[in-house]
């Protein structure tokens, strides 16, 4: 219901009730502007765009904190989307006063690289969508903002080759080796090779390690957790991998009740790094992270013919085009295999003629 009436004042009141039956009003000094004011209002409510203008004063901080209490996130996606609100210069901004400029300058005041900046905008743009699904903005104001360019895959990755992981597995101490192993030649994550258990490896059966935890490093505490989103999965190990995890349980034995194959209870991630830091100068090897050896494994399954699914499901990614937005430019020879196959199905399908003359004979 809507209705304009002239006040003893001379203003004129335009009133509505939403749908939730709350009176809303405004006073013009002409009739024709409350006029115009319902019909805006008309529309907004007909096209679902519509904002309670009460509700429009709750800033951004406040909405988030009954909003992020209703989502259904792991302990560390929680984590990382209180640190991205924490850094928002416009938490303190009222919902109906947000304007793409508020989005535009937290962007251009953050000294990031370009990844951190898209990670904290996509945890902050899910809370603004979250807004606009609640009715409390009318659009989200970090639609079309741009961001700082990625170096393209093949220009930002490091794979290292088989002589820098050589002298890496050469310099390490033994007890640490199979931590290498199971990033260069398992493909795991520092989070999930630390957090290995004795029962996760099938040595028998299955010959594979089932990959169902990661730790990680926060504010001095030593967190285990399940997997990046997805990333819960079966590896299969090479011979000479399980070779070597079952030396190292049998010559240096497990950590605490849970039988951690590293140094800790449970071991540490940034300790584990920092270990891998020293060995690289031992080695003389530089520029090389840990989880560089998991390109180096991504990169030999490749190279060995193996199909994008296949590298996927080895690596935890949770969709197959995640795999090729990281490793397609690793996939140069692709195209000849391609061309190649389809030769020999064609000269063994075809006639000789056909072949020769290029056209089948009469």
């Amino acid at each position: 219901m809507a209705s304009i009436q002239k006040r003893p004042n001379g203003k004129w009141r335009a009133r509505y009730r939403d749908d939730e039956g709350r009176e809303h009003s405004r006073h013009f000094d002409r009739k024709v502007d409350a006029t115009r004011y319902l019909e805006t209002v008309a529309v907004s409510i007909r096209t679902g765009s519509y904002v309670d203008p009460v509700q429009g004063r709750t800033t951004l901080a406040s909405f988030y904190a009954s909003w992020s209490a209703r989502q259904v996130w792991a302990a560390s996606t929680r984590r990382a989307s209180d640190h991205a609100l924490a850094g928002c210069t416009f938490a303190d901004v009222e919902l109906g006063k947000l304007r793409r400029s508020h989005v535009e300058t937290w962007v251009k005041s953050m000294n990031l690289a370009p990844s951190t900046i898209a990670t904290r905008m996509k945890y902050v743009r899910g809370v603004l969508r979250g807004a606009v699904r609640d009715r409390l903005l009318a659009s989200d104001p970090s639609d079309g903002v741009a961001l700082p360019r990625r170096r393209r895959a093949e220009h930002a990755m490091v794979v290292p080759t088989l002589e820098d992981v050589s002298a890496i597995l050469a310099a390490a101490e033994l007890w640490m080796r199979p931590w290498v192993e199971l990033m260069a030649f398992a493909g795991l994550r520092i989070g999930e090779a630390t957090a290995v258990q004795a029962s996760d490896i099938d040595f028998l059966k299955g010959r594979r390690l089932h990959v169902q935890r990661q730790i990680q490093n926060h504010d001095g505490e030593r967190l285990v957790l399940p997997p990046k989103h997805g990333s819960e999965r079966y590896v299969v190990l090479p011979d000479q991998l399980l070779n070597s995890l079952a030396r190292h349980i049998e010559t240096i034995g497990v950590q605490g009740s849970e039988g951690w194959l590293f140094n800790g209870a449970p071991p540490s991630p940034n300790g584990l790094r920092r270990w891998f830091e020293k060995t690289c100068v031992r080695a003389g090897v530089t520029g090389i992270s840990p989880h560089d050896l998991r390109h180096f494994y991504a990169s030999s399954l490749i190279d060995a013919g193996c199909d994008v699914v296949t590298v996927q499901k080895a690596l935890g990614h949770s969709k197959a085009s995640t795999t090729l937005d990281i490793y397609a430019h690793l996939m140069p020879q692709a195209a000849d295999r391609t061309r190649k196959a389809a030769a020999a199905a064609m000269a063994a399908a075809a006639p000789a003629d056909y072949l020769r003359t290029g056209h089948s004979s009469k």
